[in-house]
């Protein structure tokens, strides 16, 4: 996988670097830390433009996150209410919490969007409840245009100044994409065992 990224931001140069940011999102193995620092690498040898490679790569981010943000709206949270009646208890999701993640959409959506780009997976993750809550079309693309493109001015840059040691970036963003995936599973589980769905007001009567 290593190789062929490396080889398609060598070859492919600004469309190649988006295409590989697009696809990042859509397929999160792909690591964009890597992409990005080898953009950065190719830059420092001036075979490109730094700032163009951090436009291209930031294009190619929003595009992958408006796929999920796509489907997520299409879905909608009428379809989700209903799929959670079904499953809530595996999703450990009800209809209050549904509640506060309309609410959450709604009010906190761009500062959300903004500060999820900043945490491995769940910078791609974000965007499908983006999509289910119907945020606004226009702040989700401005806000992860904002936010992609402050992530890719990070590793560019690193990459821009690490020169070929671009293995030295893959070093310390692995274990910390690793152990963010690792900590996502473990509250799962915890949610899984210990979870119970609110109970209704006509209940608690």
């Amino acid at each position: 996988m290593n190789d062929f990224i490396i080889n398609l931001v060598a070859s492919g140069g600004y469309w190649g670097v988006a295409l590989l940011m697009a696809l990042e999102n859509v397929f999160p193995p792909i690591p964009s830390e890597l992409i990005m620092g080898l953009a950065g690498i190719e830059a420092g040898k001036g075979h490109f433009n730094l700032w163009v490679m951090i436009l291209a790569g930031t294009i190619g981010s929003v595009a992958g996150n408006y796929f999920w943000y796509a489907i997520g709206r299409s879905f909608g949270p009428t379809r989700l209410e209903h799929f959670v009646a079904r499953w809530g208890r595996w999703l450990t999701l009800d209809h209050r919490e549904i509640e506060r993640f309309n609410r959450l959409f709604h009010r906190h959506g761009a500062s959300t969007i903004f500060f999820a780009r900043m945490v491995p997976t769940v910078r791609t993750l974000i965007s499908l409840p983006a999509g289910i809550f119907r945020m606004s079309r226009t702040k989700f693309l401005l806000w992860t245009f904002a936010g992609a493109g402050l992530w890719n001015v990070v590793f560019a840059g690193i990459g821009f100044q690490l020169g070929a040691r671009v293995e030295e970036i893959d070093a310390w963003t692995g274990p910390i994409s690793t152990g963010v995936i690792g900590l996502i599973v473990l509250v799962y589980l915890v949610r899984v065992i210990f979870w119970r769905p609110a109970r209704s007001d006509q209940e608690a009567s």
